[in-house]
C-alpha cells in the first residue's frame, strides 16, 4: 500500500552484520513466530531503495519480512537484544526484546550501518507474560507516526514493512479480539541507554568497553581531543538527544513513554508509547493515559531526555571517571536552546538571527498559540515565512527574512496534521471494511508536506544562510 512518491535512486544491497562481534553477550538467538497468514499491507519502497531492497517482489518481501527467511549474507538467525532500563524513572532489570528482534544489518546509500528490527514477531526469552504480538492498529499507528516525523524533519526510525498475520489478539486498550500484524522498522541502530545500564548492573567492564567502541565506530560523531572513549560517546549522545528533544518540541510531538530502554543512542525516535500530536499548545499535554503524574508530558520532554542522559553517564562510570561525564551532561541545556532556536526558525520558514533573538521569537510564538488556542501545525502553517502575524508576534518577527517558498503546499487551505481523531478516522474503514484508501491518502499528503519543507530548506541552503 505504498503511496506515490519520488523515490531516491536505488543503491546496492550491502549486508554488514557488525552486531555479530557482540552477539555472544548482547542478545539471544530466536526464531520468528509461524503466522497463520502473511498479507502484505505496507511496504516502504522509498526506504527500501536506500538499502538496496526495493527490487524485491511481493513474494520475496513476504518471505523475508513475514516469514523471516534470512537476507543473503546477513544474520543467520534473529537476535533478541538484552537490556535493562528506568521505566517512569524506576529501575527495571527484567526487560529485553520481548516481541521483537534484530533481523538484519546493511549499509545505506550514505554508507551508514542500518538495522532492520521487528515488532510483533513472536515470543522471546524476554517476553515475560506477553504474547509477543502486535495489533494491526498499532502497526498502522506507527506508519503514521514515522511518516509524519520524517516529513517534519525529525530524526526517526522508519516503518519499513507491515504484514497482517491472521491472529485474533486480546488487548485491554482496544476492542477485542483485534487483528494482528508483524512490523519491520529501519533505523540507524538499536543500542539503547538501557543496554549500557544492564552492563553496569552486571558489572561487565570489558563488555562495556566493547559496546562503547562499537557505538563510536558505527554511529560516528564529533570527537573531542583529550577525552576517553566513554566521555566521547556521552558527548555525542548528549548532542543527539538535545537536538532530538528540540525536534519533538517543534513538531508538537509527544512520545508518550520516555523510558531509558526506549532511548536509542543514535538519537532516533523509536519505541513510542501512545504517542500524540498536540491539538493545541499545552506544555502539560500528556499522551499516555497511564502517566498519571504527567512525567512525560509534552513540556517535560527536554528535561526527561537530559535525565536519561544522566542515567547513561551513571552506567559509563563503570569505565570512566566522573568529571568528563559531568562536563558532557552540563552541555545539554545550551545545546537544546540552540537546537530549538534553529529548528523553530526552520519550521517557521525564516532565517535565524541568533539564539537570543530566536528565543524571544519562540516565547512570542508560544504566547500567540495560547491566546488563539492554536496548535503547532496550524501556527507554523499560517505564519510560514512571517506572514499573517499581528500584535506582539508581528513585532517579534520584524527583521526576520523569509525563506522563498514556491511549493503549492503552502497555498493549501489547511496544513496536514495528525491529531488523534484523524488517526481513529483512518483506522475505522480498515477495521470495518478492510478499506485502506484513507491511509494511502494520508501517507501521500504527509509526504507532499515533507517535500514542501525539504524544498524550503534547499532554497535556504542555496541562499547561503
Amino acid at each position: 500500500m505504498e503511496a506515490p512518491a519520488i523515490a531516491p535512486l536505488p543503491t546496492t544491497y550491502q549486508p554488514d552484520p557488525q552486531i555479530l562481534s557482540l552477539s555472544s553477550w548482547l542478545g539471544d538467538r530466536v526464531a520468528a513466530a509461524d503466522f497463520p497468514e502473511t498479507i502484505l499491507r505496507f511496504r516502504n519502497d522509498r526506504a527500501a531503495a536506500q538499502v538496496g531492497l526495493a527490487g524485491l517482489d511481493d513474494a520475496q518481501w513476504i518471505a523475508h519480512f513475514g516469514r523471516f527467511a534470512p537476507l543473503p549474507g546477513n544474520l543467520p538467525q534473529p537476535l533478541a537484544l538484552r537490556y535493562h532500563g528506568h521505566q517512569f524513572q524506576v529501575y527495571n532489570p527484567d526487560l529485553g526484546d520481548g516481541r521483537g528482534f534484530l533481523f538484519a544489518q546493511m549499509r545505506d546509500d550514505a554508507g551508514r550501518l542500518m538495522d532492520l528490527g521487528t515488532k510483533g514477531s513472536g515470543t522471546t526469552p524476554w517476553s515475560r507474560a506477553g504474547d509477543g504480538r502486535l495489533t494491526l492498529k498499532g502497526a498502522m499507528r506507527e506508519i503514521l507516526a514515522t511518516e509524519m516525523l520524517e516529513a517534519l524533519g525529525v530524526n526517526t526510525s522508519r516503518t519499513f514493512s507491515v504484514i497482517e498475520t491472521g491472529e485474533a489478539l486480546q488487548r485491554g486498550d482496544e476492542p477485542s479480539p483485534t487483528r494482528s500484524a508483524v512490523m519491520v522498522r529501519l533505523s540507524h541502530g538499536h543500542i539503547r541507554i538501557g543496554t549500557f545500564q544492564r552492563l553496569l548492573a552486571l558489572q561487565k567492564p570489558e563488555e562495556m568497553r566493547e559496546l562503547i567502541d562499537y557505538c563510536l565506530a558505527q554511529y560516528p560523531g564529533p570527537m573531542n581531543a583529550g577525552l576517553g572513549p566513554a566521555a566521547q560517546l556521552l558527548n555525542q549522545v548528549v548532542e543527539r538527544l538535545a537536538d532530538l528533544a528540540a525536534q519533538w518540541m517543534v513538531a508538537g510531538f509527544v512520545h508518550g513513554v520516555l523510558n531509558t530502554d526506549n532511548m536509542n543512542i543514535s538519537g532516533e525516535s523509536f519505541d513510542y508509547g501512545p504517542w500524540r500530536w498536540l491539538p493545541r499548545w499545552d506544555p502539560q499535554f500528556t499522551a499516555a493515559y497511564f502517566d498519571h503524574q504527567r512525567l512525560y508530558a509534552y513540556g517535560r520532554q527536554p528535561q526527561t531526555l537530559h535525565w536519561n542522559c544522566g542515567q547513561l553517564a551513571v552506567a559509563l562510570r563503570l569505565v570512566e571517571d566522573a568529571p568528563p561525564l559531568i562536563a558532557a551532561l552540563e552541555r545539554f541545556p545550551e545545546l537544546y536552546r540552540a537546537a530549538i532556536a534553529r529548528r523553530w526558525c526552520w519550521r517557521l520558514g525564516v532565517a535565524p538571527r541568533g539564539v537570543e533573538t530566536d528565543s524571544a521569537l519562540i516565547a512570542a510564538s508560544e504566547r500567540a498559540m495560547v491566546e488563539t488556542a492554536m496548535g503547532p501545525d496550524a501556527f507554523f502553517f499560517v505564519h510560514r515565512g512571517a506572514r499573517n502575524a499581528t500584535g506582539a508576534l508581528a513585532e517579534a518577527l520584524a527583521g526576520y527574512q523569509p525563506v522563498i517558498d514556491d511549493h503549492p503546499y503552502w497555498a493549501d487551505p489547511a496544513p496536514v496534521s495528525m491529531v488523534i481523531e484523524e488517526v481513529e478516522a483512518i483506522w475505522a474503514p480498515i477495521a470495518q471494511a478492510d478499506d485502506w484508501s484513507a491511509l494511502d491518502a494520508k501517507i501521500a499528503a504527509i509526504r507532499r508536506m515533507g517535500d514542501a519543507y525539504a524544498s524550503g530548506a534547499s532554497k535556504e541552503s542555496q541562499m547561503g544562510r
